[in-house]
């Protein structure tokens, strides 16, 4: 019979922590989950040479456990001594649950929790490799992985309930494992339009389309500077500018270098709110998305969105509401963006509407209290608290949250 505990010991463990969706939850569930309930620490490897760390960028101090080889690169040796290493440091730490983000992570993590005899297993799909990664052969090998390990994790959380569908339609788990959990996040302080724009090198009264994200096949950069050229086509003095970077960044400057200063590269910036206080609307056109923390971000700023509608996409952008969708199309997109630039009214509609519904649905604290919910779920059922509905009632009678009573630490 299981005893009960007081604080939970969490190890979190993702391949690597380059800037984008799955860096920016790992550091909000670091900072945001109390101290006196969750013991916490951070295992990651290092980033690619084409990637900027998100540690180092946007959150300088936070506390990180590097692990050698566990970053992008995969390969059997380098695998298993990561795998080695993250078995050794479980058997040090001692976690109560091991949660695991991104796939590489996932796999290694969740092997060594079962080799490590780690009680509690948790992984986060922030989106799949289910569609646009690999050849179908592949995929079915990538699916029954996927469904091998589920059947040994408590809790699976899906950023996005299309996400879950995906994986649930490929055998991967069953309903009750999951836990849909959107982004959450929030943005600083914009500065001033004109400022901005000034410090990006752009006019002050020329439309400015940005694409925020990494610069890689799934997220079809060839697909950015078509549409590209179709809008300056139509609306000449149109500027695009594209914050991010990647293994196609060469590649990508190359092609466009017949648009000019049309299209500029700005590479990683910690002062992303600078970019979308510069911006007028904002562009995604990948084959395959999660749950876009950029897209969120657009809508904080105010900013309407044109994406393509491949994955949560849709439950971040509402269509004719904080944006407009279309199908993997350039012509779709470039039609669209043409639109928004044209229409000033429906372009301050649309990012209104973006502005209030990003700030109901995807703050910072309704992840960390959703994440916390499933923690306590998986800690009920090895028997470790309380039921969670007698420690949130009890949370809810008082101002601040006292450590519930009956519990012993170990």
């Amino acid at each position: 019979m299981s005893r009960q505990i007081g604080t939970l010991r969490v190890m979190r463990i993702i391949a690597r922590m380059n800037v984008g969706g799955p860096a920016l939850q790992a550091v909000a569930l670091m900072r945001g989950l109390p101290a006196d309930l969750f013991e916490q620490r951070l295992y990651t490897g290092f980033v690619g040479p084409d990637e900027a760390d998100y540690v180092d960028l946007r959150a300088p101090g936070l506390p990180v456990y590097r692990v050698p080889r566990l970053g992008r690169r995969i390969g059997i040796t380098d695998d298993a001594r990561a795998l080695a290493a993250l078995t050794a440091e479980m058997r040090r730490f001692r976690p109560h649950i091991v949660h695991t983000h991104t796939a590489k992570a996932g796999t290694l993590g969740r092997v060594a929790a079962i080799l490590a005899h780690v009680p509690g297993r948790v992984h986060t799909f922030h989106g799949h490799l289910l569609q646009g990664y690999f050849a179908p052969p592949a995929t079915r090998l990538v699916a029954r992985a996927e469904s091998m390990l589920a059947s040994h994790t408590d809790r699976l959380i899906a950023v996005g309930a299309q996400v879950r569908d995906d994986l649930l339609a490929a055998g991967i788990g069953h309903p009750a494992q999951y836990a849909v959990v959107a982004p959450g996040t929030r943005l600083g302080p914009l500065p001033d339009r004109l400022k901005a724009r000034r410090s990006l090198g752009l006019p002050k009264d020329v439309p400015v389309v940005a694409y925020v994200g990494r610069l890689t096949r799934i997220k079809r950069p060839d697909r950015l500077i078509t549409v590209a050229r179709k809008v300056v086509q139509a609306v000449p003095d149109a500027q695009f500018i594209v914050c991010g970077d990647g293994d196609l960044a060469d590649e990508v400057a190359g092609t466009a270098s017949d648009l000019g200063q049309s299209l500029r590269l700005l590479g990683w910036r910690a002062d992303v709110e600078t970019v979308y206080a510069a911006a007028d609307l904002i562009l995604l056109t990948s084959d395959n998305e999660g749950m876009p923390v950029s897209l969120i971000e657009a809508g904080l700023a105010g900013l309407p969105t044109i994406a393509t509608s491949v994955g949560s996409v849709a439950e971040v952008v509402e269509h004719g509401c904080t944006g407009l969708l279309t199908p993997c199309d350039p012509d779709h997109l470039a039609r669209d963006v043409v639109r928004l630039i044209r229409d000033d009214a429906l372009r301050h509609r649309l990012g209104a509407s973006a502005a209030a519904r990003c700030r109901e649905r995807f703050g910072p604290e309704r992840l960390v209290s959703d994440v916390q919910q499933v923690y306590e779920e998986v800690a009920a059922q090895h028997g470790w608290w309380p039921e969670r509905s007698r420690i949130r009632d009890a949370w809810s009678a008082a101002d601040s949250r006292p450590t519930p009573a009956g519990r012993v630490t170990r």
